[in-house]
Parts: structure tokens; C-alpha cells; sequence
């Protein structure tokens, strides 16, 4: 305990709050590439008063389907890499995210103080508060006499809410060779609880281009893109499982009452809970747009498709589970975990085969909603507890 002690006298509380709530003031939708900018600034000029050197890098290239079934490319922000020691032989990764999903526009915007102990705001515990909890759990275990012992880069994406898809390559760049990884989405539940095994997501755009035809005199000659669209829809909910789930989201296209429709686009998600699960979606759903093609003669154009793997906690993952409850309870903190439906960047990382805990940022709750709360008192508390978990993977083989 004496250990965790000096690490929480490090931690300054007051700078803490400041700072988190001055990061959620500023609008960081991941389609505000301004308020995005802005923040990115603002964290650069925070984590630089860390060892190493900090870069902002260019997001990779995204496309999404539009309505009218064309291929557009999707603007991102640019991503904080903050690379420490990298001579090191044993590093680590931290990683977090900038964007949020409230949109420049949103009514959401304002920081307001509930009471002593809770903040509402945007971000404030997915992850602006998450955020800070890294940069000051680093400051405290860089003051530690063992902290040359270990390297680390510190990533924080632009887009995470949306998928990760224009900082995907840099997440498994970056996670190569990690001995481990942490990553600060808010705790599954108020009190702390982690989340554990995650299960899998894809989001899917699928194009339907029939032929159009005059809905009174000559229907007969079209191919109806709407009643291909619902065949597809209607298709895709038989394929649910208890190793996954589809979701239909939206259909678009259509035209006039009198008009046999010649475009639909069809979105839909789905969420794997194993690998067997997702290998087995992509294999079905190629037979089935094959096959609804064929039958309906459309042409089906598809995009996207399951962007972060199903992620299982396999045993050397668990033993840094147990490390960080070991270390919460030196700290006084109770720390359990639980399987959880969502997903996130640990998704991506385990998939590259580095161990990782993903729900180490604040307290708090009702996030991607305007009642997203952060419990104040959490912010020094998972400081803490990274810092004195950072400090037992640098002195010695735990996992």
C-alpha cells in the first residue's frame, strides 16, 4: 500500500476536473473535423509535458455508401501518437479516443456541475475523462524509480465511434509486439466493473439497382429494387443465431407510387460472438446476395463488412485482469469485470494478439446520451490505478 500511496500523492485532483471539463466543452463529433483539430491541440500540448515525441497523423482513407447507392469518401481528423522509449524492449500501449458522437449541432453541448461528485457533459466519461486518466496516470508513474524499465505509445483516434475504420491500421501498427495493451472507455458499470469478453460488429451497405419500369402499363419490365431489398432484409433475419445477431437499419431508395423502384440501399449490423460466428456470416451472406440476385435479376453491390473481431479473453489476457484487481485492491478499490455486447478499439487490439483491459477510464454512465454523467472522484482513482498497474508490468513478468 505504501507504493500506492506515493503514486496517489502524485495526482492532482483539482487539475484533473479542469482539465477534463475544458476538453468536453469543445464540440469533437467525429464529423467536426474543426472541433476535432482543436482538441487534438489541446491533448498535444497536454501530453508533451511527457518523455518522447508526439505526432499527429493523417487519418487513413474511408469510403461510405450514400443514399443514392454511390461510393463517397468520408472526411476524418487526424490521430495523437505519442511514442515513449521506444528503444525499450518491453513496451506497452495506451490508447483512447477524441471524437464523440454528439455532432457539432446537437443541443448537447454544456458542461454542468450535478453536485460534488458528478459531472454531465459531453464526453465527460466517453472519453474526455478517459483521456485524462491516462495523461495523469503517465505523469505519476514517469515519477516512479522503475519507470525506464518499460516503453510505451499512447494512441488517441479521431473516429472510434464510427468504427475505428480510418485509424484501424494504426491501432494494429502500433499494437505489434506490445507486451501489453490499456484502453480507457468509461467502466461497464458506475461502480468499476470492467468489461471482459467482448463480442464482434460489422455495419454493411448494400446497393440494389433493379430496372424501372411505368407501375401501370408495363410493371412486368422492371426489376423492383424495394422488393429485392425486403427479400434481403427478410433473408438476413433467419441467419441469426445464438452466436450472432442482425441487425436491419434502414432502407432508402424508391421512387413514385407509379414508378417501379430501380434503387435500394439496405444497412444493417451484425454482432458476432466468435470468430466461428463471423467466418460463418461472410461465407452465408455471399450466397445469399448471389442468390437474390439471381433470383430477382439485380445487381447487388456490397460495402463494408465486420470491422472489429469477436474478442475472447484467452489466459494470458486474464492474468492482466487479475493484475489490475490486485492492484485496485492494494488501492482500496474493488475491481470485477463482465462480458459485454459492445465493442471498442480492445477489439481491435486483441485481434493482434496483445492482451488488453479496455474499460480503465472514469466512473460514470448514460454515455451517447444527454444525461452522460462522469463521477468526479474516479478521475485520481483510475489515475492511480493505472499508474501502480504501469509500475508492476515494469518490474517484472506478469503476464
Amino acid at each position: 500500500m505504501r507504493e500506492g500511496n506515493a503514486i496517489t500523492g502524485c495526482i492532482d485532483a483539482a487539475t484533473m476536473l479542469r482539465e477534463t471539463c475544458a476538453w468536453a466543452a469543445i464540440n469533437s463529433g467525429t464529423g467536426n473535423l474543426a472541433g476535432l483539430a482543436d482538441v487534438a491541440g489541446q491533448l498535444a500540448d497536454a501530453f508533451a509535458a511527457l518523455p518522447g515525441e508526439i505526432d499527429l497523423i493523417a487519418p487513413a482513407p474511408v469510403t461510405a455508401i450514400d443514399a443514392a447507392g454511390h461510393e463517397v469518401a468520408r472526411a476524418h481528423g487526424r490521430h495523437l501518437v505519442l511514442r515513449v522509449r521506444p528503444e525499450v524492449q518491453r513496451r506497452l500501449l495506451l490508447t483512447g479516443h477524441m471524437d464523440t458522437v454528439f455532432a457539432a449541432d446537437h443541443p448537447f453541448q454544456a458542461v454542468t456541475r450535478v453536485d460534488t461528485d458528478t459531472v454531465n457533459g459531453p464526453g465527460t466519461a466517453d472519453m474526455k475523462g478517459g483521456l485524462n486518466v491516462i495523461l495523469h496516470a503517465l505523469k505519476a508513474f514517469e515519477a516512479t524509480p522503475g519507470a525506464a524499465r518499460i516503453g510505451y505509445d499512447v494512441l488517441i483516434n479521431s473516429d472510434e465511434e464510427t468504427g475505428s475504420l480510418a485509424s484501424a491500421a494504426l491501432i494494429a501498427e502500433l499494437a505489434k509486439g506490445k507486451y501489453a495493451a490499456l484502453t480507457y472507455e468509461p467502466s461497464a458499470l458506475p461502480d468499476g466493473t470492467l468489461a471482459h469478453a467482448r463480442g464482434g460488429t460489422g455495419n454493411y451497405s448494400v446497393t440494389i439497382r433493379g430496372r424501372s419500369a411505368h407501375a401501370g402499363r408495363n410493371p412486368r419490365d422492371g426489376r423492383n429494387a424495394i422488393v429485392a431489398a425486403a427479400e434481403l432484409v427478410l433473408r438476413l433475419t433467419r441467419l441469426e443465431a445464438e452466436d450472432i445477431t442482425v441487425n436491419p437499419a434502414k432502407i432508402e431508395g424508391g421512387s413514385a407510387n407509379n414508378v417501379v423502384p430501380d434503387l435500394a440501399v439496405v444497412r444493417f449490423n451484425v454482432r458476432p460472438r466468435t470468430t466461428g460466428a463471423m467466418e460463418r456470416f461472410e461465407g452465408q451472406l455471399t450466397d445469399l446476395v448471389a442468390a437474390i440476385a439471381e433470383e430477382r435479376e439485380v445487381e447487388i453491390h456490397r460495402h463494408g463488412g465486420i470491422t472489429r473481431p469477436p474478442k475472447p479473453v484467452d489466459a494470458t489476457a486474464q492474468k492482466l485482469f487479475d493484475l489490475v484487481r490486485d492492484c485496485g485492491a492494494e488501492l482500496g478499490q474493488s475491481i470485477g469485470w463482465q462480458p459485454s455486447g459492445g465493442v471498442c478499439d480492445g477489439n481491435n487490439i486483441a485481434a493482434c494478439g496483445v492482451p488488453v483491459v479496455d474499460t480503465l477510464g472514469v466512473r460514470g454512465g448514460a454515455i451517447h446520451s444527454p444525461d452522460e454523467y462522469m463521477i468526479v472522484p474516479s478521475l485520481a482513482e483510475r489515475a492511480a490505478l493505472s499508474a501502480l498497474v504501469l509500475t508492476r508490468l515494469a518490474s517484472g513478468d506478469h503476464l
